[in-house]
């Protein structure tokens, strides 16, 4: 073998070596419960080799995800390319690149379909839903370990910035807490080998005390954190909540579902008075009764938002109670 067929050898491996999927971070609100579609062990996201048959991306992402749930997707968009080889374990040599995308469809899809697994993401982040108030695994469980983590740097600067990027993450010190650090907080966790997927890579293994919090295969955690920090900060400046919503919906189910997605409650005066001012939902003229009070007025949302210029400053807020 000449050298230039030893090279075409070599490229074939390595082409042979590296493997491209299409992953899909599927939402859904469900009777005020944030839920994102799984498989397997209900610890994988829906995934699928990349065609190169595919018109694109995002045609065959639906396509493939629709073929084999049965969930009719709404908006989507791309979120990251993920291809770190360390994030998917020591013991697969095959290099991955996980093209990632977040898909919503309507509650009602989810609800009545029986073939997908779906869960809260609040099961595989316990610390990320603060609609109570701080959740006790933060303050009991996640500071304490993570104090210790900061102290046993082998440096002082190294331990104040350790403690420096816990406390922005996690809103320590009086800090406030930035629903939109999820990815930041996984990975902080990921680092001070809190979380078992943190062993995979082979530098914590014999070292992981893991937090609560289910862990998903390879890399799937991470690329669910990066769909939710972007739908946290996607609901503020698009109005993409109704991509979640049934056709009709009451003003309360509206901010119940915003509150779901963004694990903190809102401030129900504020936020009426900022989805009225922005002309978001029409009335129906109808009402309903299943509130369980008083009947409530039925809302849809006002599609000509969406050809309107004003679209590019529509905030749904999410106020601070």
């Amino acid at each position: 073998m000449d050298a230039k067929d030893t090279r075409k050898a070599r490229a074939g491996r390595k082409a042979n070596d590296v493997k491209a999927d299409l992953i899909a971070v599927v939402v859904a609100v469900t009777d005020g419960h944030p839920c994102v579609l799984t498989i397997g062990q209900a610890n994988a996201l829906p995934s699928d080799p990349f065609e190169f048959d595919h018109r694109s991306l995002q045609s065959g992402l639906r396509a493939w995800v629709e073929q084999q749930t049965g969930q009719p997707l709404g908006y989507i968009e791309q979120l990251y390319t993920f291809a770190d080889r360390d994030r998917i374990g020591a013991e697969n040599p095959q290099r991955v690149i996980s093209i990632s995308y977040l898909a919503l469809t309507r509650q009602e899809y989810a609800r009545d379909s029986a073939k997908p697994c779906w869960g809260s993401w609040y099961d595989y982040f316990p610390w990320e839903d603060h609609r109570s108030g701080t959740p006790p695994v933060v303050l009991d469980v996640l500071r304490p370990r993570l104090i210790e983590w900061a102290q046993g740097a082998p440096e002082v600067e190294a331990r104040r910035e350790r403690q420096r990027r816990a406390a922005v993450a996690f809103g320590f010190d009086d800090l406030g807490w930035n629903e939109e650090l999820v990815l930041q907080r996984y990975e902080l966790l990921y680092e001070a080998a809190l979380i078992e997927e943190a062993a995979r890579g082979g530098q914590h293994a014999g070292a992981l005390a893991p937090m609560p919090g289910r862990s998903m295969v390879a890399d799937h955690r991470r690329i669910l954190a990066t769909g939710i920090a972007r739908l946290r900060s996607k609901i503020k400046y698009r109005p993409v909540v109704f991509e979640l919503m049934a056709p009709v919906f009451t003003l309360l189910q509206l901010q119940r579902t915003v509150e779901a997605l963004a694990g903190r409650l809102v401030n129900k005066p504020n936020f009426r008075r900022l989805i009225e001012q922005q002309e978001l939902v029409e009335e129906t003229g109808e009402t309903t009764t299943e509130t369980g009070g008083r009947p409530a007025k039925l809302y849809r949302f006002r599609h000509a938002i969406l050809d309107e210029t004003v679209i590019a400053g529509t905030k749904l807020p999410l106020a601070r109670s």
